[in-house]
């Protein structure tokens, strides 16, 4: 829920970009193909970084993890000349600049963000992948006979909410998750995961590179690079899949997945016909939850943002209530938040707004009375708990098992009691900067429980917003839709 910063999010990007890397009579020393590891000091805070290239026939692809924020980063472009390395991160408005050594071992330069550089060296790290198969062989030398090869896949693989398909950006997508548990005593390499319709039929495919920006090792969360293709024995994994189709007419009554992994010492390829699921249609139409203009979806829905990768266990079950959330920030024609001095709850433009009942609803729950954080990274007026967490807050039953969130609102604006009544339009408070924030914004969802936390995020429809990318002057209209992470939307006036 908190707005985050540095390495914020905030880019209209679908899955994984592919890393374009010119080079001619590139030498082994040269070669920056495997998992690199470096730590940025931003002067407050060190982030432990990992930058990952892996090749798929001529070209490279490659990824930026930020261990210590959660952060899956594509890189739109890299380019190697000679020994010297640069890579354009677009989400995060950065790049960075190095120069190989001889030996090929280390990467020395600069990582540039918002107009800031600062020093980043990375030094190679040993393949995860190599590290589990080199315990695998220790392990095996002590048997008299060779392991026999694996006859099927020893995964199993579960889809624990079903996708529903909404659209956004003109397109029409299928948001969810594979829970894979590997069940052999030997590590399991996954390599490929290909999703097909119910007629059969190739809708998407993940490469190793794909599945490195969707992967999370349950339990490990520090794993990085290839290391994390890697399921140990008896560990698990979390894929989180976003799968793009043509138009609302290509939209597959069920969807079946094909997944080919490597097990044991010698990496044997098995591949698995697995995970069906049904595919639902059936999504909320709401109206506008702000109004205005210049309202930035910031960790809005996008395959790699914070929200989507919150899965947090409550009461026996992982769940992932803010899977379509969006941190609703209003800023100036400057781009900024504010204006003056930024410990001023004040001077933010969001604060203060009015939040809207997207729907004819019955009021559910409300919490009031949480006290306002100064503006700031770890500034917290209270302890986070599940009570705190989304600060003063109303929810609300919208109809069809549906629920609207409403988070970090002012203290003692709350226009509504538990059991009201509400029409769509109506005031239910205003924007404030309480319970786990950053800075004054409106944290809004819709999930299937009436808890902030403890239910499953459901896509919706808008009926109609505008939008704009940062530094365009033109505006796109959108009906029936759900804003993505990184757009500039203007909401009507009334």
């Amino acid at each position: 829920m908190a707005v985050k910063a540095f390495f914020s999010m905030c880019a209209l990007l679908f899955l994984v970009l592919g890393l374009s890397l010119v080079s001619s009579r590139q030498t082994a020393a040269s070669n920056p193909e495997g998992s690199w590891q470096g730590t940025l000091d931003t002067g407050s805070i060190k982030l432990r970084l990992v930058l990952t290239v892996t090749k798929s026939g001529d070209d490279y692809k490659g990824i930026l993890e930020s261990l210590d924020q959660g952060s899956t980063i594509p890189a739109t472009k890299v380019t190697l000349t000679g020994d010297k390395l640069h890579a354009d991160f677009p989400l995060v408005n950065g790049f960075y600049e190095g120069v190989l050594n001889k030996e090929g071992s280390e990467i020395n330069g600069t990582w540039s963000q918002n107009g800031s550089s600062l020093p980043l060296a990375f030094k190679r790290a040993e393949s995860g992948i190599k590290a589990a198969t080199a315990k695998d062989e220790t392990k095996d030398k002590a048997q008299a006979a060779p392991a026999e090869k694996p006859f099927t896949s020893p995964i199993d693989v579960t889809i624990p909410v079903a996708p529903t398909a909404f659209q956004a950006n003109g397109k029409t997508h299928l948001v969810y998750e594979l829970h894979i548990v590997n069940f052999s005593g030997q590590s399991t390499t996954l390599a490929q995961i290909a999703v097909l319709n119910d007629s059969g039929t190739e809708l998407a495919r993940l490469a190793p590179v794909d599945v490195l920006t969707s992967i999370l090792l349950v339990g490990n969360r520090d794993a990085a690079g290839m290391e994390k293709l890697n399921i140990g024995a008896g560990a698990s994994a979390v894929v989180f899949m976003w799968v793009t189709v043509d138009g609302p007419a290509k939209v597959p009554a069920a969807l079946e997945h094909k997944i080919t992994a490597k097990v044991g010492k010698n990496q044997d390829e098995v591949t698995v016909h697995c995970a069906r699921t049904t595919v639902t249609r059936d999504i909320a139409v709401i109206g506008a939850p702000l109004r205005g203009d210049s309202w930035v979806a910031a960790n809005g829905p996008f395959n790699t943002s914070a929200h989507r990768r919150a899965m947090i266990p409550i009461e026996g079950k992982a769940r992932i209530a803010q899977r379509f959330a969006i941190d609703w920030v209003r800023t100036n024609a400057d781009g900024k938040s504010y204006t003056g001095d930024p410990k001023d709850n004040k001077n933010y433009r969001a604060y203060g707004s009015e939040a809207l009942a997207v729907a004819d609803a019955v009021v559910t729950e409300v919490k009031d009375g949480i006290p306002e954080n100064v503006p700031g990274i770890n500034s917290r007026a209270v302890p986070i708990t599940l009570e705190t967490i989304g600060g003063n807050h109303v929810i609300l039953d919208i109809g069809h098992g549906r629920y609207a969130f409403y988070a970090h609102l002012q203290p003692g604006s709350l226009k509504v009691k538990l059991g009201d009544h509400v029409k769509r339009g109506q005031v239910l408070g205003l924007v404030g900067n309480s319970g786990n924030s950053t800075e004054p914004h409106l944290h809004f969802h819709l999930s299937d429980g009436n808890s902030p936390l403890g239910s499953e995020g459901i896509p919706y429809a808008l009926e109609s917003f505008t939008t704009k990318l940062k530094g365009e002057t033109t505006s796109t209209q959108h009906k029936m839709e759900i804003p993505t992470e990184g757009e500039i939307v203007t909401f009507a006036e009334k």
